[in-house]
């Protein structure tokens, strides 16, 4: 956790009773853990409201397949190479590139939408 062995969780531990003394430990105690339900009853609600707003296209998504860490670029063309055409997943088409606009000409007036403004 965190980086922390258990020593020196251990040790720090000890510190907070040396630091605190047996009035104030039970107290802060107390609060360390209403401050660590709060945040697991923060981590469950951002997942629920996620899974809410995504829809169900995202349900059975693989968040470690996203991670960058674990991209190797030799492999990623090796497999598009090799791969033949299928539709994208969710993710995949998210993640595409949007075609280039074209260029106005000199002169030439921008679209304009009347009902849009």
């Amino acid at each position: 956790m965190f980086g922390l062995s258990a020593e020196k969780i251990l040790l720090l531990a000890l510190l907070a009773v040396l630091i605190l003394g047996p009035e104030r430990l039970p107290y802060y105690a107390k609060q360390m853990g209403e401050w660590v339900k709060k945040g697991k009853r923060m981590i469950d609600n951002a997942q629920v409201q996620m899974k809410e707003e995504l829809g169900d296209g995202f349900q059975d998504l693989d968040w470690k397949k996203l991670d960058p860490r674990q991209y190797d670029p030799r492999r990623i063309v090796r497999e598009a190479l090799l791969e033949e055409k299928r539709k994208p997943t969710a993710a995949e088409s998210l993640n595409r590139a949007k075609p280039p606009q074209k260029q106005l000409e000199l002169g030439e007036t921008p679209p304009f939408d009347l009902e849009a403004t």
